[in-house]
């Protein structure tokens, strides 16, 4: 079973897959990690993040970068929302992302792109959302844990560019599947939003098997 689960930055959709995973025993792979350490490596690189060759040698990196936890940061979120623009980054990574997805064992994959592009057959499609405003105060939150300083007003600029570029992408844009089931937890907690994903990912595999009894 493939269980895609795409949406904007902040929008709970991360521990929501991650949750899914454990309760449905299934591999999980954060594809924006890989968006991120393509973003630190351009920067650790003196390159630029807008300038499409040096986000393409940036695609070149070790796994083990994916366990940096300076990958969370906001800046290198920043960074890795302008290098994903760039068509030649979305193909490099493309490959890495689909292999993981069509394992045997099936996987849950998050990102902005999983039932659009990575696995539009998917068995199972989510859109996770919430408002800007929310997601701004969680990120606010996660980062002051973190011990980062910055102002909440900054967050929230930041959230309404990192949409407006992801969305507007000339290649895979940020947006819905159309057979996607549509997830907002702008009024939730993290614990609702999570038991109703698994209700959500549950009455769709329900239905599969009615509509197949086989």
């Amino acid at each position: 079973m493939i269980i895609a689960v795409d949406g904007p930055t902040a929008s709970g959709k991360g521990t929501i897959s991650k949750e899914l995973a454990k309760y449905f025993a299934l591999p999980f792979l954060d594809t924006g990690l890989l968006y991120r350490a393509v973003g630190w490596t351009v920067s650790e690189q003196g390159g630029d993040a807008d300038h499409a060759a040096d986000a393409l040698a940036a695609c070149v990196f070790d796994s083990s970068l994916l366990d940096n936890p300076g990958l969370r940061s906001e800046a290198v979120g920043g960074l890795a929302s302008r290098v994903s623009v760039h068509p030649e980054v979305r193909r490099a990574l493309d490959k890495r992302q689909k292999d993981f997805a069509y394992q045997p064992a099936g996987a849950v994959l998050d990102g902005r792109d999983i039932g659009t592009v990575i696995a539009p057959d998917a068995d199972v499609k989510l859109f996770v959302t919430a408002s800007p405003e929310a997601r701004a105060v969680r990120r606010f939150e996660e980062m002051k844990r973190r011990g980062e300083q910055v102002g909440l007003e900054d967050i929230l600029a930041e959230i309404l560019q990192r949409d407006e570029r992801d969305k507007n992408r000339t290649t895979a844009p940020l947006k819905a599947a159309e057979d996607a089931d549509l997830l907002d937890t702008t009024n939730l907690t993290i614990d609702a939003a999570v038991q109703q994903a698994i209700a959500m990912v549950n009455a769709k595999i329900s239905g599969r098997r009615d509509k197949d009894p086989a």
